[in-house]
């Protein structure tokens, strides 16, 4: 392979990689904060631990939420006033 074949072979790679190094460094100083409002989106925020509590189940025994802990657990409750 001679000089002129060897540096047409190169010079491709050398200018991808130029042009991903100089992305990666100038991406993170271009790259505004998402705009949440102007799209009418709420971002998500993680959800908070349940509160501590008990109450009586349909027996008369007490039961605490801690009973579940690691399990899902769904709520309903029924008012009648």
């Amino acid at each position: 392979m001679g000089y002129s074949a060897l540096m047409r072979s190169l010079v491709p790679v050398a200018v991808l990689t130029v042009a991903l190094v100089a992305s990666a460094s100038i991406a993170p100083w271009a790259a505004a904060p998402p705009d949440f409002a102007s799209v009418q989106v709420q971002p998500y925020t993680p959800p908070k631990p349940a509160p501590a509590f008990s109450l009586p189940d349909l027996a008369g025994k007490t039961v605490s939420l801690s009973d579940f802990r690691g399990k899902v657990v769904t709520l309903f409750f029924w008012a009648t006033w």
